[in-house]
């Protein structure tokens, strides 16, 4: 698995088009979640100057996993559109807190019967490690994400140490939290 870092202008030519079209596959096809899409594509307006993507692609060039990092000093997804999931609190806004979120882990391109679940492959592990060392790289003390709660088990298999912000709430028909990864 190779990683590439960097800001949408910072990425080779073509690469975040192919993330944009990964994240439909990821989150709207596969997962059914509703989101902004075109021309199969998602992207939304927390897709930046100042976003952080993290992507992994395999041997081949195919991106096998994403994620992305955005400032807490500025708008993002925690922030404006799921703050009940804060169980009251407000929205973090700090230098030294940035917000993980559209992280997926799925190798299309893997042979079914070697694909493990999104939740516990070495590339899920890997991609969270990266993105987490990015984050660091930033100044980030703490990062909060919106997830699906089978992350929960995820970072448990990283030994980094997190806590729900608030309980888990069903949106949009989905199990969502919020969640504190101490750096």
């Amino acid at each position: 698995m190779h990683v590439v870092t960097g800001r949408q202008e910072d990425l080779p030519d073509g690469l975040y088009a192919k993330v944009a079209n990964y994240r439909h596959k990821v989150f709207v096809e596969r997962l059914g979640w509703q989101l902004q899409t075109f021309d199969n594509t998602e992207q939304d307006q927390f897709d930046r100057f100042d976003t952080i993507y993290v992507i992994s692609r395999d041997g081949q060039g195919n991106i096998s996993g994403c994620a992305r990092l955005l400032p807490t000093t500025q708008p993002y997804l925690l922030g404006d559109v799921f703050p009940q999931l804060l169980n009251g609190m407000p929205p973090p806004n700090s230098p030294d807190v940035w917000e993980l979120s559209r992280f997926a882990a799925v190798d299309f391109n893997a042979k079914p019967s070697s694909a493990s679940g999104q939740f516990s492959s070495p590339i899920t592990i890997k991609l969270l490690r990266e993105a987490i060392a990015v984050a660091v790289a930033q100044g980030a003390k703490r990062v909060i994400t919106v997830s699906p709660v089978g992350v929960e088990r995820l970072l448990k298999r990283t030994g980094l140490h997190s806590h729900r912000a608030g309980p888990p709430m069903i949106i949009d028909g989905h199990p969502i939290f919020a969640c504190w990864i101490d750096l």
